[in-house]
């Protein structure tokens, strides 16, 4: 696996054609049959590699796991283009970015019938994708800085902020879903993000 930098000023890897078709494997697996299917041995029959391919790449199937999840983040993140420079443009981002995540197969999964995993993989540490994200958003705080749209603080600790706002938000989704409307949940979820940021 090699190393590119992109936009987002963060390094994100390059996965080769064996690498792309285990990582297919694994969202495949975890669509159809829940993340506890995601095996070393499961990953090498769907993807018609064997073991020590896997093995060259990944430690074990939680280490593939979590790169199947940076991968989905990656592809969700190279849908936008430079980051936004303004305050309400981060938020919109924001806001389609959680649209866009909710509709991805896998955590859409993870969300619905999951959440378990989805706290293990995305709460109990940070981990790259929390990485890639905290990045894309911080830069855009300090750009959003610059033009006096955001408040004069730490770019990072805003971000953080940010991301546990918008994580909660995400995984309560379906929870309080008979309590609050879509429209009504994403009208809040813009508020609490757009006062964080406001000068």
């Amino acid at each position: 696996m090699t190393k590119r930098q992109d936009t987002l000023d963060v390094a994100l890897p390059v996965w080769d054609a064996t690498q792309t078709r285990i990582l297919d494997a694994a969202d495949a697996l975890i669509v159809v049959r829940g993340m506890h299917a995601v095996t070393i041995a499961e990953l090498a029959r769907r993807a018609g590699v064997s073991r020590p391919t896997i093995y060259r790449s990944w430690t074990d199937a939680d280490d593939a796991v979590r790169a199947a999840l940076l991968r989905r983040v990656a592809l969700i993140l190279a849908r936008f283009g430079e980051p936004a420079t303004t305050r309400a443009a981060i938020v919109d981002d924001v806001l389609r970015f959680s649209t866009l995540f909710r509709a991805d197969p896998v955590y859409r999964h993870l969300l619905a019938e999951e959440p378990e995993a989805f706290t293990r993989y995305a709460l109990q540490r940070v981990g790259s994708s929390q990485r890639v994200i905290l990045a894309w958003l911080a830069a855009a705080i300090g750009a959003a800085q610059r033009e006096h749209s955001v408040r004069d603080e730490d770019p990072q600790a805003m971000a953080v902020m940010m991301l546990l706002i918008t994580q909660s938000a995400l995984l309560s989704h379906g929870t309080v879903s008979e309590l609050i409307d879509e429209a009504s949940w994403e009208r809040e979820l813009r508020a609490a993000l757009d006062g964080l940021l406001r000068p």
